[in-house]
């Protein structure tokens, strides 16, 4: 049934045009900027809207579609073969110029993918991937590829205690400086040679009188791995872990976090909860704070005129498999898009924002943004205490 379907809404191609309920409108766009807690002046004053707004105009909300929508119908379809939960997993939009007030926005859907069933964290399930235009008119004004995850809930995933490191008399210095945001090397007291990992004993000389300098901590990758496999306690995976050449002449490993590295790479440390990371060594963004709350959640849901009940009700949300309601893509989008033009300044031009969400972002968690300028674009993470909710970037005008 499910493979009939699909090939039906594969060869019927683009949907018809289907127009929003309302024209790009000021109490609307003063909703959604106060839910997210935005207060860039930079839209009312040129009377356009946020651009991550975009999928906000042509929302369906509870009322029928008039169209046939793919994602509706394959979200129906594999909702009654018992795949009863959903989050969305991705979604890459592409903004060709701003919207103004009074502009209808009219949307046209087609079905890219069904890719099924796979198991995951969350359960087993189906990933559905549309592809949408957005139209004034016929002027094409942005597109969306968005994918969701129609899941039958399994058991929660593992939320094991991270491992922590094991402190000896020989790298108890290491770990001093790292809960202190130092980078330190061990450093022989009788000739002067650094090494690491940190030991009781100079390879060069012998002598038993380590001591330890502080490194600018600053180097280029020497080799990486993305790990996917076995499980880490407290990680969620793939991660990378790179080997670096400091600066100083001595090679460290920790973490990466970053786009895909290259061998020889810059790099410079940052610390997160005590533990050496390397990040490329460019202009970094951040950190945001961010509580989350149930107004939040539930405000947000409402101002991008999305009613899952995952956003709203915590009994449903708990009964899906979650631990409470959380977070919608269209306002993590948002969110994403204020900590960009927060740090970069009101007048930043977004033409694109595509992400990536992990793991949800829930009721009293708090969510940390970071971001990184790259050539080409803004690299952006946000974090909570469970891991990563959202990856992605953010393309501005230059």
């Amino acid at each position: 049934m499910i493979e009939e379907v699909v090939a039906r809404l594969t060869a019927a191609g683009e949907t018809p045009a289907r127009a929003g309920r309302d024209p790009v409108n000021l109490p609307m766009i003063r909703t959604w900027l106060e839910a997210m807690g935005d207060g860039n002046p930079a839209y009312e004053q040129a009377g356009i809207a946020p651009p991550a707004m975009i999928q906000v105009w042509t929302m369906r909300g509870l009322a029928p579609s008039p169209v046939e929508d793919p994602l509706q119908v394959m979200s129906d379809l594999l909702d009654e073969d018992g795949f009863s939960a959903i989050v969305a997993t991705d979604s890459e939009q592409v903004y060709h110029r701003p919207l103004r007030l009074g502009e209808t926005v009219s949307v046209r859907s087609q079905l890219e993918a069904v890719v099924g069933p796979k198991r995951t964290s969350l359960g087993e399930g189906w990933f559905v991937t549309t592809l949408s235009t957005w139209l004034v008119g016929d002027e094409p004004v942005g597109e969306m590829r968005f994918r969701i995850f129609r899941y039958k809930p399994g058991p929660r995933p593992d939320r094991s205690t991270a491992l922590r490191p094991m402190i000896t008399a020989d790298n108890a210095a290491f770990w001093e400086g790292a809960a202190a945001g130092e980078l330190r090397i061990q450093q022989c007291g009788e000739c002067g040679t650094m090494r690491h990992p940190p030991g009781p004993a100079c390879p060069h000389c012998g002598s038993l009188k380590p001591e330890y300098t502080t490194v600018e901590g600053t180097g280029r990758i020497h080799s990486y791995v993305v790990h996917h496999h076995p499980p880490v306690p407290g990680r969620r995976a793939p991660y990378t872990v790179a080997l670096v050449d400091l600066t100083e002449g001595v090679r460290v490993v920790a973490e990466y976090r970053g786009p895909r590295p290259e061998i020889g790479d810059p790099v410079r440390v940052l610390f997160d909860d005590g533990l050496p990371v390397w990040r490329p060594d460019v202009e970094v963004l951040g950190p945001w704070e961010l509580a989350v709350t149930p107004t939040l959640i539930v405000s947000t849901a409402l101002a991008t005129r999305d009613f899952q009940n995952v956003h709203h009700d915590r009994d449903a949300a708990v009964r899906l498999g979650g631990k409470d309601i959380f977070l919608n893509i269209l306002t993590t989008t948002g969110l994403v898009q204020r900590f960009v033009t927060d740090a970069l300044g009101p007048a930043t031009d977004v033409r694109g924002i595509r992400i990536r969400l992990g793991t949800p972002c829930h009721a009293y968690d708090t969510l940390t943004f970071t971001g990184q300028v790259l050539p080409h674009g803004i690299e952006v993470v946000g974090r909570t205490a469970a891991g990563v909710h959202v990856s992605g970037t953010v393309e501005v005008a230059s």
